[in-house]
């Protein structure tokens, strides 16, 4: 094609667009969307995330609104089940930064923070807003952030003296059922671990005990990977399991412990003194490793426990009375924290979480 000819084209298109340019500015500038038009096209843009519900048609004003600043290791949650989950009402919550001056309450996952505190707001604090520390983790496992200090008003954790205590389970009193019976078992004692330090406790008194009796023992260390599927079940095949915490500290017992008490399978625990576990769970349904004189010691007691199926069946008697709850991370620490909000409108300051945690 000439030059001429593609001017002879070239003219008429750019007209074309020039009027059509026109006419789109007129129409932005004369026709104003409404604000439900906007309100819909915001919540459509959050409705792939969970964590995101800014209705801008909505009152928040009769709610609690609390803020999860940082999602605690980065898992998404459904976040409005405060009501119709765990019966607490009043509740919004979010993880929408957007309602960070508007929030009564943020809360920070501490294993989220970074060491510096460069992931914390660099907004100015609403004068009333209350920020939350949350830590399920032992201070052997989390680490110590010297800038934290004076930051929070109230901690949420698995400590019983926190303002927000949440522990990884709890036995929940129900109506006297009939005896329970366990699974139908096809392995003694069983343990599943993937944090594997050789300089841990837990460990070594593991490399002691299987001199001593069988242990069916998985995960990385042992090279065979238990799926989640897989995992319930693996447990409740055992007539014991080694709920053997990484570390020993005050009201630190986790879901090692409840897991193995939900499923029908008695828990060896290891972790925490014997009387700290039985201000959570009845003495009688669970083994202290502290209760022998040596890993033999206990391997003869299970062994015992196997032959004599009256004695075993003892260890769950608190069936009777008792079904094990486990908190739904992390929202249910969430509502709980709105909840405590809503009920204590006094000031409370942590000047030395440092301290309180890990002194």
């Amino acid at each position: 094609m000439s030059s001429g000819a593609f001017h002879k084209i070239q003219k008429p298109l750019l007209l074309s667009i020039f009027v059509l340019g026109c006419f789109v500015t007129a129409f932005l500038m004369y026709y104003k969307p409404s604000t439900s038009w906007f309100n819909d096209l915001v919540k459509f843009s959050d409705s792939a995330n969970p964590n995101h519900v800014f209705d801008t048609k909505k009152n928040y004003t009769n709610f609690t609104i609390v803020l999860v600043w940082l999602l605690p290791f980065g898992s998404t949650q459904k976040m409005d089940i405060c009501s119709s989950v765990f019966n607490i009402e009043g509740c919004f919550i979010t993880a929408d930064r957007r309602f960070y001056n508007q929030s009564d309450g943020v809360v920070f996952h501490h294993r989220d923070i970074h060491g510096d505190l460069s992931n914390m707001p660099k907004l100015q604090r609403p004068p009333l807003q209350r920020w939350i520390w949350m830590n399920m983790e032992s201070p052997s496992n989390s680490r110590k952030l010297p800038k934290i200090n004076n930051l929070f008003n109230l901690t949420l954790s698995y400590r019983q003296d926190s303002d927000i205590p949440v522990p990884s389970g709890l036995l929940k009193e129900t109506e006297t059922l009939e005896d329970f019976v366990p699974p139908s078992k096809n392995k003694l004692v069983c343990w599943i671990v993937s944090n594997w330090n050789p300089n841990y406790k837990r460990v070594k008194y593991y490399q002691e005990l299987q001199k001593h009796i069988n242990i069916d023992a998985y995960g990385s260390a042992f090279g065979k990977y238990i799926s989640n599927k897989d995992y319930n079940p693996t447990i409740s095949s055992c007539k014991f399991y080694l709920s053997f915490e990484n570390s020993a500290h005050k009201d630190y017992i986790t879901e090692k412990l409840y897991n193995p008490l939900s499923l029908g399978t008695v828990p060896v625990a290891l972790g925490t003194s014997r009387q700290n576990y039985e201000n959570f769970v009845p003495g009688d349904a669970f083994i202290h490793v502290d209760d022998f004189k040596s890993p033999k010691e206990l391997a003869e007691y299970l062994l015992l426990l196997d032959k004599n199926q009256e004695l075993y069946l003892s260890y769950f008697k608190w069936r009777k009375h008792f079904v094990v709850k486990k908190p739904h991370f992390w929202v249910e620490h969430t509502c709980k924290a709105c909840k405590y909000i809503r009920q204590h409108k006094e000031y409370r300051a942590i000047n030395n979480l440092n301290e309180w945690y890990w002194g």
